[in-house]
């Protein structure tokens, strides 16, 4: 299906940085764009043909969007699915498609599938609400700690926490969810994989993510990663075979855990362009958002391969400043080699929300990440 200069239409549901990224590469193959996105001030508001305005989560919004466009595509999973379904019996092509984003958006679903696929992860168990998790605890059936989490709606820290002690549990949400062994992991790990209709399947190099001790978000992103040749290997390997048995069409970020043993566990993963592969667009031959373009649209995949070493910083709220953004000190991270950043658009900060990313390549990666922790001393994103 030909999409470049004719007025066959790509819809995103989501228009946050992630749908503006991918905007980039549309913009250059002259594809028409539509975006759904809940906000008005969506980043990716000014990059795309058409935008519209609505709930992700809404059966008829959804419906009613994807049957204007011949290719829908999500930038968050978190929309509605029976929508998707519909779509699907009539016609409109969806991918990721909608059987796997209803698996990925419950982390109860998602384990459940790697158990059933011999694929390796922490062991877990699931509740149906808080008090039922409780009288495991009460009952001495769930021992501290252990790593709670939502089973649907989390991201970048929300909705995951980990619980030491009793008092931890009064903090938690009422809902469906999950207890996860609490492991000491050496490092945690990242592989993107693309997929395409027709079978063809890459993988990107594996990154290594470092994540703030609090927010539990990713701080740094390193590529390649800081691991043996053997582990790298290994790493690659799982993600492939995570990817084989989703079936996905476009991206599909695997996160993992590599153990003190050498053991390589699957956290989760996302079915769209990620955070981690942010690091691609300056390091890679082929950028993550290029590449998902590549394989929802069943065009040749991209080369994968690192042009450099790169380390990104990602740019968050600084704790205690709420209101419109400034972004303090820019210019003297400009004024260093290889820096380059990314503003995402959006016009109002508070602690943590990622506001956008700086990206460092050097020949060498220890000076690359070097640099990034200047830079991350430099520039604060704060309020008015």
């Amino acid at each position: 299906m030909n999409f470049f200069s004719t007025n066959k239409k790509l819809g995103i549901l989501g228009g946050g940085q992630l749908g503006k990224m991918l905007l980039y590469s549309t913009r250059k193959w002259d594809i028409k764009t539509l975006v759904l996105d809940p906000s008005e001030d969506a980043p990716a508001r000014l990059g795309c043909d058409t935008f519209f305005q609505g709930d992700l989560m809404n059966y008829q919004t959804v419906l009613d969007f994807g049957k204007k466009v011949d290719v829908l595509t999500i930038e968050i999973e978190n929309v509605n699915v029976n929508a998707l379904y519909q779509l699907k019996k009539e016609g409109v092509k969806i991918y990721p498609q909608p059987e796997i984003i209803e698996i990925i958006q419950n982390k109860i679903l998602q384990k459940k599938f790697y158990k059933k696929n011999k694929i390796p992860t922490l062991n877990f168990k699931n509740f149906s609400d808080l008090e039922s998790l409780k009288n495991d605890v009460a009952k001495g059936k769930l021992s501290f700690p252990f790593v709670w989490k939502a089973s649907k709606m989390g991201y970048d820290g929300y909705g995951v926490s980990i619980i030491r002690k009793n008092k931890d549990l009064e903090n938690l949400m009422d809902c469906e969810c999950i207890a996860e062994d609490f492991i000491h992991f050496k490092s945690e790990l990242a592989v993107i994989v693309a997929r395409r209709e027709q079978g063809e399947i890459q993988a990107y190099p594996v990154v290594e993510m470092e994540f703030h001790p609090t927010a539990n978000q990713v701080e740094y992103v390193i590529c390649p990663a800081r691991i043996s040749t053997d582990i790298e290997i290994k790493a690659k390997n799982i993600a492939l075979e995570v990817s084989k048995n989703y079936k996905h069409i476009g991206l599909l970020a695997v996160e993992l855990f590599l153990t003190e043993t050498g053991d390589i566990l699957v956290n989760e993963v996302a079915p769209r362009p990620h955070n981690s592969g942010h690091i691609t667009i300056e390091s890679s031959y082929t950028n993550q958002f290029e590449q998902h373009l590549r394989a929802i649209l069943n065009l040749p995949l991209g080369d994968t391969k690192n042009k450099v070493p790169a380390v990104m910083v990602n740019l968050v709220g600084k704790e205690n400043y709420t209101g419109p953004v400034i972004y303090k000190n820019i210019d003297q991270i400009l004024a260093i080699d290889g820096v380059t950043p990314h503003i995402y658009g959006k016009k109002h900060t508070r602690p943590f929300r990622k506001m956008g990313h700086v990206t460092i390549v050097n020949k060498t990666l220890n000076k690359a990440r070097e640099i990034a922790e200047e830079v991350k001393s430099i520039i604060e994103v704060i309020s008015k």
